[in-house]
């Protein structure tokens, strides 16, 4: 899968504020109310939006790690062993 790459500068305004430019905020769906979140790591700076709902962003993670794994018959392995 590929990703755009999308270049813009951001200048910080009065009070340090920041605007982020249409091209990034349209390629996001961002809009006025949305969080993001911010972190810092040494001199750099990740800006990401904060997800609407961490349940929906985290469903089907990892999914191909349970390619013909059968859940019912996981779950019960697992109860069972819980009385070991």
């Amino acid at each position: 899968m590929s990703e755009d790459i999308i270049i813009e500068t951001l200048k910080l305004g009065a009070r340090c504020q920041m605007v982020l430019p249409y091209k990034i905020r349209k390629s996001l769906g961002l809009s006025e109310g949305d969080e993001i979140l911010v972190q810092k790591t040494g001199n750099t700076i990740v800006i990401i939006p904060k997800p609407k709902s961490y349940a929906e962003r985290l469903l089907g993670l990892h999914r191909e790690i349970w390619n013909g794994v059968d859940p019912d018959s996981y779950v019960n392995k697992e109860r069972d062993s819980w009385g070991n």
